[in-house]
């Protein structure tokens, strides 16, 4: 893997992604709407397009040919199918970035046959209108059916970090630290996450591998909703204030019904060795609390 397009890649994982592959010496592009600065400086060539927007995808990309393509910004199955069409005879592999939102709640770590997307019937024609976890089956479905490229589909729990920008676990540690309500119907139901550094260390392993299909990628190990909040309040010395219902602003996006995580046996098989939750976990929410107002 020598030359890489990434579109999207100017935050969050995607961002560490970029400055992972340059660390590689891998020769990066990437694809924005030019609309969030970079810090990346002459190290990456830049690319200005909407993606939604197929002829000024196809005018931008002009002739080149890239290695690998990384797609971290793709929801619809319209995406998916431009994306199919624009990248015909211009990449070897295409990664694209999924979710556990594609697996139902509850049961075992979910596997990748639990949803195959090779077998996953197509509608005529696509909804106008789609929610985040069936416009994700979606994708899946549209790459490895109708991609004459090889495919991977990276199906990521949530994402943390410092750099969140949806600032997921920071809702939660602030929410202790300020002393505000807290609304998780299950405190008890077992989630899987992954760290920012290491969701892009995966990503740049999986372009230099054989891996194809749909692989999931989590650290190891689960916790539950009541151990991170045991953390939180260690963390802050404040006790949580939990409610199974509370207005919609103060209500958990953790708070799921059901236990919810997954197993990785197919990319550990592959090589790919993940952190321990419970290694980085801790800390990251120490450093989230010691950036947290407290009332």
């Amino acid at each position: 893997m020598t030359k890489v397009l990434i579109i999207g890649g100017t935050r969050f994982f995607g961002k560490k992604l970029v400055e992972q592959l340059i660390r590689d010496g891998v020769d990066v592009t990437i694809i924005t709407r030019g609309q969030t600065p970079d810090s990346f400086g002459n190290s990456v060539k830049r690319l200005q397009a909407d993606r939604t927007d197929q002829a000024a995808m196809q005018l931008v990309l002009g002739s080149s040919t890239y290695d690998v393509v990384y797609d971290n910004i793709c929801y619809t199955p319209q995406e998916a199918e431009t994306a199919v069409e624009l990248f015909t005879g211009r990449t070897q592999k295409y990664i694209v970035t999924s979710s556990l939102s594609i697996y139902p709640f509850g049961g075992s770590a979910k596997i990748e046959s639990d949803y195959d997307p090779y077998s996953y019937t197509l509608p005529e024609p696509y909804p106008a209108k789609i929610d985040y976890a069936e416009g994700k089956r979606l994708v899946e479905a549209v790459f490895c059916q109708k991609a004459p490229f090889k495919v991977a589909a990276v199906r990521f729990p949530v994402v943390l970090g410092l750099d969140d920008y949806t600032r997921r676990l920071h809702f939660h540690v602030e929410h202790v630290a300020q002393g505000l309500p807290l609304g998780i119907p299950n405190l008890n139901a077992e989630l899987s996450f992954i760290r920012s550094d290491e969701a892009a260390e995966f990503l740049a392993w999986l372009g230099r591998s054989n891996l194809e299909g749909p692989v999931n990628a989590t650290s190891n190990g689960v916790t539950s909703l009541g151990e991170i909040l045991s953390l939180i309040s260690e963390a802050t010395g404040q006790q949580p204030h939990v409610l199974t219902e509370t207005d919609a602003a103060d209500m958990s996006p953790f708070g799921i019904p059901e236990t919810w995580f997954m197993n990785t046996a197919k990319a550990e098989a592959a090589g790919f060795r993940f952190q321990r939750l419970d290694d980085w976990l801790p800390e990251l929410i120490r450093e989230i609390g010691d950036l947290s107002p407290i009332m």
